[in-house]
């Protein structure tokens, strides 16, 4: 995705303890947030899955027939994923991958694909929602979701465009707390 791996870009592995943490579920509920999207039994992609919050979730969601498939850039991301997955008995249906700057990694079709506060640290966001839409398969779903924080609405509509000029349909909005979210079918 960047050309030149730049740290800048990505919220790196020490700081995520500030924000994915048990507290984190009064405000971000990854059952409440994904349980109208997937369903038992799905491949799921939890892109820029940091350490595991929505993968958990995810692999809760999909049941002991499904899978999730947690891609990051960074190995310490992936090592809390599985120490927090065999924590919660969860091991059996997560399948960490390590992303590169390039690609996410993923070659597997999927049902549905979350990036997760994590679309704006991409630069080459064309060719990243590309593979994104070239591993949904027919009929899959996409949600986007950003943090008011970091990412304007004029940057996010941007996003939005973009998803549908790949050949996304936008299928509606979601609310997700302190986020910008839409929820989108290939």
């Amino acid at each position: 995705m960047n050309p030149k791996p730049e740290a800048t870009f990505t919220c790196p592995w020490w700081l995520l303890f500030s924000f994915d943490n048990p507290l984190r579920k009064m405000i971000h509920d990854p059952i409440q947030i994904l349980r109208p999207f997937v369903k038992p039994g799905d491949t799921v992609l939890d892109v820029g899955c940091g350490m595991g919050y929505f993968s958990l979730g995810l692999a809760k969601l999909v049941g002991p027939q499904g899978k999730v498939i947690a891609a990051d850039l960074q190995p310490q991301m992936l090592d809390g994923l599985t120490k927090r997955a065999l924590r919660a008995g969860l091991q059996d249906r997560i399948f960490p991958i390590q992303s590169t700057h390039e690609t996410i990694g993923c070659s597997e079709p999927v049902d549905f694909i979350l990036a997760f506060w994590m679309v704006h640290e991409v630069r080459q966001r064309a060719l990243f929602i590309r593979e994104i839409y070239s591993l949904v398969k027919p009929g899959g779903s996409f949600l986007v979701v950003e943090p008011v924080v970091h990412v304007s609405g004029r940057d996010f509509e941007r996003t939005i465009a973009l998803c549908k000029q790949i050949g996304f349909t936008q299928v509606k909005r979601v609310p997700v707390a302190s986020s910008r979210a839409v929820f989108f079918q290939k």
